[in-house]
């Protein structure tokens, strides 16, 4: 049976709400397991670990999910080694290890709305290292209204940066999945997206287990039922499930569209931190937010005009 077209756009547009939904609670999930200075939680003392736990769990399930839907279950090749070793370092170990550091003193929303800025910084790494790419006076503008609104939100106070550092950890952790995203097109070799994902989320939980272990960290004996759910969740539904409808919507819609789902996640992080941690959402958040939304527009002007009108 043939589904109609609008059918298929209800599907995508059920999935696309489902992925946003899936990766904004994720937020709330990483603020559940680590609380913040004045309430810790189980993981506060470490955030590093969290991480690496949470992708030796998503890791060994991407990697089944890899063996049965393609038929490449290892690179071959330098650079497809170079391939899964960037998203190792930067995509998963980076990007991650510096967003849970971040995420203990500053709220899901806060934490979400900076990271929607890397598909901002993902436009400034690719000007730089792709050839190919351009950036027009309107986009240098909107990649300064990006960084306008981060400044908004985070409000850093020149007599006491050390306030703002949580803040300044997940803007690092939006840099390194920039620069890893637009690593890997340059590289361009021919894996399979699920392959890629699978090997780089084991290796980066290998580099944080390493740095886990370098930096000391320690938990303090049995885990807590809460820290045990947020792991679970964070590992099979933000990580496991989300990957798999990103992987069927990148397919369907492509790569700006499917970028779009950075600014509605936020709204998702901010709904669910308030109703299960009782986090506040500030006009500071709102405006940053707003601001950083305005910003992609302008610099992904051309893109968004071709979906919309395809």
């Amino acid at each position: 049976m043939v589904v109609p077209a609008s059918g298929v756009r209800y599907r995508n547009a059920l999935l696309f709400l489902m992925l946003a939904a899936v990766w904004g609670s994720a937020f709330m999930a990483i603020k559940a397991g680590l609380g913040d200075p004045t309430n810790p939680a189980y993981f506060f003392d470490a955030p590093v670990l969290f991480a690496a736990l949470r992708f030796d769990v998503a890791g060994l399930l991407m990697f089944g999910y890899a063996l049965r839907a393609t038929d490449r279950w290892r690179p071959k090749g330098r650079a497809e080694w170079a391939t899964v070793g960037v998203g190792a370092v930067f995509i998963i170990a980076g990007y991650h290890a510096l967003l849970f550091v971040g995420e203990r003193g500053t709220t899901s929303a806060a934490a979400a709305v900076i990271v929607s800025l890397s598909p901002v910084m993902t436009t400034v790494f690719a000007r730089a290292l792709l050839p190919d790419e351009r950036l027009t006076a309107v986009g240098l503008v909107g990649i300064a209204l990006g960084f306008v609104g981060v400044v908004v939100l985070s409000r850093p106070d020149p007599t006491n940066l050390v306030g703002s550092r949580f803040e300044a950890l997940v803007f690092g952790a939006a840099l390194c999945f920039a620069l890893g995203s637009v690593l890997t097109r340059r590289i361009d070799a021919d894996l399979p997206i699920e392959t890629m994902e699978a090997w780089s989320m084991l290796g980066g939980a290998a580099l944080m287990h390493g740095f886990s272990i370098g930096l000391e960290e320690a938990v303090p004996g049995v885990p807590t039922a809460e820290a045990t759910a947020a792991l679970a969740y964070l590992a099979v539904v933000s990580s496991a499930l989300g990957f798999l409808i990103y992987f069927t919507l990148l397919e369907r819609l492509g790569a700006i569209e499917i970028n779009l789902v950075s600014y509605v996640a936020p709204a998702f992080a901010a709904v669910t931190g308030f109703l299960f941690l009782g986090e506040l959402i500030d006009a500071p958040t709102v405006g940053g937010f707003a601001i950083i939304l305005v910003g992609f527009s302008l610099v992904k002007r051309r893109s968004i005009r071709a979906e919309l009108w395809r």
